[in-house]
């Protein structure tokens, strides 16, 4: 998704009312019960929050010019990869094994038998249509964010095809994009 994305890419920026600045607040503390400790730091009140318009129905949260989190038409708020290697706890995690490393990182989907393998780690509590935090075999820090389109239970009995969705990952355009000026 993120794979070309760049700063002209961004069609419309626009400061939002402070009724949808709660919204936004809401929906994500909802989605993401580990940051409401630091939800106050991540979204202050007084400093203006900007929704930035992007193609594919695509938009971006941004607080002081840096990206926080992205959605895609009305969809949940998923935050960026920086956002999630400061708070790392935040989303469930879905491991992957190390021979799907190389492909998770040049953009491809995460596929069933890369989570069922050994080195994989799947939690059973991952319903699907939910965002997931990718991590590798061995490393500390998640290499993706994904959406999964299957259940953790439905990815180990199926064990064939696509199980989560690619949304961002390490290198690519959201995350070279640190501010955007």
């Amino acid at each position: 998704m993120f794979k070309k994305f760049s700063s002209e890419e961004v069609s419309a920026q626009n400061q939002v009312k402070a009724s949808v600045q709660r919204k936004i607040r809401q929906s994500i503390a909802e989605e993401y019960p580990g940051l409401e400790p630091v939800l106050d730091d991540l979204l202050p009140k007084k400093s203006p929050l900007i929704v930035a318009k992007c193609p594919n129905h695509l938009n971006l949260v941004l607080v002081n010019n840096v990206p926080l989190f992205f959605n895609i038409r009305d969809g949940p708020y998923m935050p960026t990869l920086r956002l999630l290697h400061q708070y790392p706890d935040v989303m469930k995690k879905l491991q992957v094994d190390r021979g799907a490393i190389r492909f998770v990182l040049s953009g491809a989907n995460i596929m069933c038998p890369g989570l069922t393998s050994p080195g994989g780690a799947l939690d059973d509590k991952v319903e699907a249509e939910t965002p997931v935090a990718i991590m590798a075999e061995g490393k500390q820090h998640a290499l993706a964010i994904g959406f999964t389109k299957m259940s953790a239970k439905d990815i180990r009995t199926v064990n064939k095809g696509i199980g989560v969705d690619n949304m961002h990952y390490l290198n690519d355009g959201l995350w070279k994009m640190e501010r955007l000026d």
